[in-house]
């Protein structure tokens, strides 16, 4: 079978850093057990493990919390791996009333909206860059004992990415502001490449155009020309359209991080963009849904068919009813080469309109066979009688794409699977493939951020070699972890 042939990312150990500060907010402190170091024995992706400890760890986004008083101020759960999985009692709450985080809980901010994970420091532990709105990021450090600290990135508060973009070896980070979405024309939002390493200090190595200076507008920032193209300021200071989410991945081979994400595009609409990296800024192309679509669908990027190359897998949405996979090329990514609905043979169900099927989109290997599977929430399924239930999908890849055989799909009437189906919860909202057990295999994490009244939750089933299995299957909630709960939405993005 085929591998891919992009160079890991080096790293290197540096001495045991501080542990974690005790976090708080609400009415006091919340309760924090953190992981403590140990010697690493699963094998998680590196990417995913903020201890190296060898097991993945979980984060789970609670935007609409109350903190502090605040409504809507959010906060971020940190939930870590181990060889039994995932524990309520090894985690961290991250707001910005946490001891050591910069800023304070604002009403309305949605602190942890969106985040990345990625060795930006390049001291051989992963770290956390969380989105806080108008306000700025914050970046969380990995050491021995979890995340520690907290450095304050001004300015850019949407949908952070990190990867190497620029191939040298070393993790960068593409920040994007945070913009108002809405209105007939979309703002041009500021954005720029922070190359690594990053400083504790929140330094980076030097600062790059967001886009390579062949993909400038060539306005100045005066010329009224700017206003129908997003209010573009000197071309490579801004980006076309607020940015509302993204995924990495290696799509044309070239040892360079790409990435692909949703933004505003005006009177409604939402675009696909994909900007392949370089080492002189972003180059921009179009992901599948680009200018057609009324909403952002689900979207996750991993080598389906185990050429070595990343596909894009995005979502039904208003104006498409199926899946759809772009297949990553030397020469980049093609055009939609495969799509697909639960019409496709070998896939439990039928296909119905509303069903939202890619709601949300996770691609890695669960098999561990070589070939990327595509995680799908189906938010809108009804099962049975029980309208808007939710469930979730995993379709395996395999040499040709995907073809249906094998595929599972659970909902919460499945056996095995903690709860019951009840009718809005939208079980399958968000998803996230990571092994948390560190035996080799992506364990599934979907959320309903409905349920409980909107509390939220989220669930998590195992990955073997053939697939997902509801054995030791568990489901948390804030009140689980000692999180605030009401209206939470926890579980609105995952991983």
């Amino acid at each position: 079978m085929s591998r891919a042939r992009r160079r890991a990312p080096s790293t290197r150990l540096t001495a045991p850093l501080a542990a974690a500060a005790l976090l708080a907010g609400g009415a006091g402190a919340w309760a924090l057990t953190g992981a403590t170091a140990q010697a690493a024995t699963g094998r998680a992706a590196v990417q995913d493990d903020f201890n190296k400890d060898g097991y993945a760890d979980l984060v789970v986004a609670a935007p609409d919390a109350t903190v502090s008083g605040k409504a809507k101020a959010g906060y971020v759960a940190v939930v870590y791996g181990s060889a039994n999985g995932l524990s309520a009692a090894k985690k961290q709450l991250v707001s910005r009333s946490t001891t050591g985080v910069p800023g304070s809980a604002t009403a309305g901010q949605r602190f942890g909206a969106t985040f990345t994970k990625g060795d930006v420091d390049k001291d051989g532990y992963t770290d956390l860059v969380i989105a806080g709105g108008t306000a700025g990021s914050v970046v969380l450090w990995g050491s021995p004992s979890g995340l520690t600290g907290g450095t304050a990135i001004a300015k850019y508060g949407a949908a952070p990415q990190a990867g190497d973009f620029d191939g040298d070896g070393t993790t960068d980070l593409a920040l994007f502001s945070a913009q108002s979405v809405g209105g007939d024309d979309p703002e041009g939002a500021p954005a720029t490449v922070w190359k690594g390493p990053l400083s504790r200090a929140g330094k980076p190595a030097a600062v790059l155009d967001i886009l390579d200076k062949s993909q400038w507008w060539g306005y100045d920032a005066d010329d009224a020309s700017c206003a129908t193209h997003g209010g573009c300021v000197e071309g490579a200071a801004s980006i076309t359209g607020p940015v509302v989410s993204g995924q990495t991945g290696d799509v044309n081979g070239d040892g360079r991080d790409d990435i692909v994400q949703w933004y505003y595009t005006g009177d409604g609409t939402w675009g696909n963009r994909l900007l392949y990296g370089s080492r002189t800024g972003f180059k921009r192309a179009d992901a599948p849904g680009d200018g057609v679509n009324q909403t952002p669908s689900g979207t996750g990027v991993g080598d389906v068919n185990g050429d070595g190359f990343a596909d894009v897998v995005v979502g039904a949405d208003g104006w498409s009813s199926k899946v759809r996979i772009a297949f990553g090329s030397a020469a980049g990514l093609t055009s939609p080469a495969q799509t697909f609905d639960q019409d496709l043979p070998g896939f439990p169900g039928v296909q119905e309109k509303g069903d939202e099927l890619g709601s949300a989109v996770s691609v890695a290997d669960v098999t561990g066979d070589g070939y990327a599977d595509i995680a799908l929430g189906i938010a809108g399924e009804d099962v049975g009688k029980v309208a808007n239930a939710g469930s979730v999908a995993l379709v395996h890849g395999g040499p040709s794409g995907v073809t249906g055989a094998g595929t599972q799909v659970f909902h919460q009437d499945t056996a095995g699977v903690p709860g019951v189906a009840e009718s809005g919860d939208r079980f399958g909202v968000a998803t996230a493939l990571l092994d948390v057990d560190g035996n080799g295999r992506r364990d599934l994490a979907a959320s309903s951020t409905a349920e409980n009244a909107s509390a939220g939750a989220v669930w998590v089933l195992r990955g073997t070699k053939t697939g997902l299995t509801t054995t030791s299957a568990l489901a948390f909630g804030p009140k689980t972890i000692g999180a605030p709960a009401a209206k939470a939405h926890f579980g609105a993005y995952l991983r």
